[in-house]
């Protein structure tokens, strides 16, 4: 009899004509996967297989708007989820009352693909522009996570945030909970593997011999999802709350894609390409798949030739081949649309230019998408959401030291600094938004575009992570201001650890003396002063977290939550708030 092995994840739901839902599932022997919910929604789908591991992605159709339904996963006509006997309460698929429009292109292998117009179903009086009520929507949004601890283990850097968010909402059905939750990178560990993983990785290879105890393959790439989905609490919350991820450097390896000399220096390791390939066609499968829509899916190449073969590996494998080789062969971004919210989500990774001298965060088909799907309808968004793993505005003085090191990099004080610009950039990590000044200011300019017409969103939030610490900061530029709220919304880990001396720093960066002494590296490394200046309005909290928006009409409310150890009584950790907020439009 076929098995569950992991899943189900409910990764979209739309409350389009009939309302749909995409459903994630690998078990462990090839079978037909049926979904079947209260009131007669259905859907079914035949395993394809990937390095002998079977996957369904299961459209679900016929589900009612405004309505909540409880499913369950059949393979071949058995009842596979939720486990017999299960404590945790049913999976829900929650459906929105109303979905504006179709999401527009996020297929991997289309970028050349015309975008789908919108198009409204029906209108939505009651969620109508510069009306004050209407649908509320939860977004939920963090980064860096490491698998829980067994329960029989002490967890070395504290409570799981997303653990206990399950636990709470499985303890209380009837507690708030997102409507949707992002993963903003991060979501497994390549390069950081666990005592378990390394015990199982030993059992398969010599782990003196590289990489060592990082993950070789693609067999061992599921193992790390296993342990990071696992968790019986975190599994039954992936299976009732609809999720979008996005990947970032520890998903393959830390400083993933940091200049094009590490890219070259990383291919001369015998090792690295079944790593980079195993990583770009595991994520594939079990991250990107599920970012996309059943209309979307239907049209994609990859995915309709992984199907129809016996054994999709080959295929997926030339597909992660042509990728690595050349990135505007694939777009991992996409776009989402809650109602009158939207969700522009960037690959903040592997669209990016090396060169010097023409750095680039975004290659010119990605900054090209990005800017089309920013500004196409302007007047039908109350917010506007950019989820980037790398967050746009850091501490003042890590922003300035990493332009710096970008212009000692390419050339501008000679070959001996530049040579020590490289050094720092790899010890250091100093690869962000600032670190490509060409891509920040543009995507400055078009955060300001987009939020200083007419029919501006009320908010313009950018949502990152990667920083392992939490923090809100506003922009203000330096000619005219947007009409729009505009803010930096940051927050890492869910579950990981940041050293104190690292603490220190990011507290220093955001003081006056860090600031004056950011503006001294800029000056030596002959950078422009950036268009945009900010400062912090919030934080910066350390500890495992999650932040939270809640957008009604054109309000929207922040709060922050960490985990914190409790009694044992108690579950063992809470969500307490340490921060929450209003971002009122101006």
């Amino acid at each position: 009899m076929t098995g569950l092995r992991l899943g189900p994840l409910l990764r979209r739901v739309d409350g389009d004509a009939g309302g749909t839902a995409t459903i994630w599932v690998e078990t462990d022997g090839p079978c037909t996967a049926e979904v079947r919910c209260e009131g007669g929604a259905y859907g079914s789908s035949r395993t394809f297989l990937i390095a002998g591991h079977h996957y369904a992605l299961i459209p679900v159709t016929g589900l009612t708007p405004g309505t909540a339904a409880a499913y369950e996963v059949l393979l071949d006509d058995v009842r596979a989820w939720p486990p017999e006997g299960s404590p945790l309460p049913p999976s829900v698929i929650r459906v929105p009352a109303a979905v504006r429009t179709p999401d527009g292109p996020g297929r991997p292998d289309a970028r050349d693909t015309p975008d789908t117009p919108d198009t409204p179903d029906t209108p939505d009086t009651a969620d109508a522009p510069g009306m004050s009520d209407g649908p509320e929507l939860r977004v939920a949004f963090g980064s860096c996570r490491w698998a829980s601890a067994p329960d029989d283990e002490p967890d070395p850097v504290g409570p799981d945030a997303l653990h206990t968010l399950a636990a709470t909402l499985t303890a209380d059905p009837a507690a708030e909970r997102p409507d949707v939750l992002l993963l903003l990178g991060d979501q497994v560990y390549a390069d950081e593997t666990s005592k378990a993983t390394r015990r199982r990785l030993a059992e398969r290879r010599d782990l003196d011999a590289p990489p060592g105890a990082e993950v070789a393959d693609y067999e061992e790439y599921t193992l790390l999802y296993d342990e990071s989905w696992s968790d019986p609490h975190v599994r039954w919350l992936l299976s009732t709350v609809p999720s979008c991820m996005i990947f970032d450097d520890h998903d393959v390896i830390d400083d993933w894609n940091t200049s094009a000399s590490w890219v070259a220096e990383m291919r001369t390791e015998p090792w690295w390409r079944e790593r980079i390939l195993s990583g770009l066609m595991s994520y594939w499968v079990y991250q990107h798949l599920g970012n996309l829509s059943p209309a979307e899916l239907a049209e994609d190449k990859v995915y309709a030739a992984v199907r129809a073969e016996p054994d999709g590996t080959a295929r997926l494998r030339e597909f992660a081949a042509e990728a690595d080789a050349d990135p505007a062969r694939a777009r991992w971004s996409y776009r989402r649309d809650f109602g009158r919210t939207r969700l522009l989500m960037i690959d903040s990774r592997a669209a990016r230019v090396l060169e010097e001298g023409r750095r680039e965060m975004l290659d010119a088909d990605e900054a090209r998408w990005l800017r089309e799907q920013a500004l196409t309808d302007p007047g039908d968004r109350d917010h506007l959401l950019i989820g980037t793993s790398l967050p746009w505005l850091l501490p003042p003085l890590v922003h300035d030291a990493e332009s710096w090191d970008a212009a000692l990099a390419r050339g501008e004080r000679g070959p001996r600094w530049a040579r020590f610009g490289e050094k720092l950039r790899r010890a250091a990590d100093l690869e962000h938004w600032a670190a490509f000044p060409t891509s920040f200011e543009a995507l400055s300019g078009l955060i300001a575009e987009v939020g200083g017409g007419p029919d501006a969103p009320a908010t313009v939030c950018v949502l990152s992570g990667d920083v392992h610490h939490a923090y809100v900061a506003e922009p203000a530029w330096r000619t005219e201001q947007p009409r729009s709220r505009v803010v930096q919304l940051t927050c890492s880990p869910v579950h990981n650890s940041i050293p104190r001396w690292i603490r220190f720093g990011f507290r220093f960066g955001w003081s006056g003396v860090g600031r004056r002494l950011g503006r001294a590296f800029a000056r030596h490394g002959r950078v422009a002063t950036p268009s945009v200046g900010w400062r912090k309005t919030g934080g910066p909290w350390f500890g495992n977290q999650l932040m939270t928006l809640t957008l009604r009409g054109r309000s929207a409310r922040l709060r922050t939550v960490q985990a914190q150890a409790a009694p044992a009584r108690d579950g063992g950790a809470r969500l307490v708030t340490v921060d929450e907020r209003e971002l009122s439009p101006r």
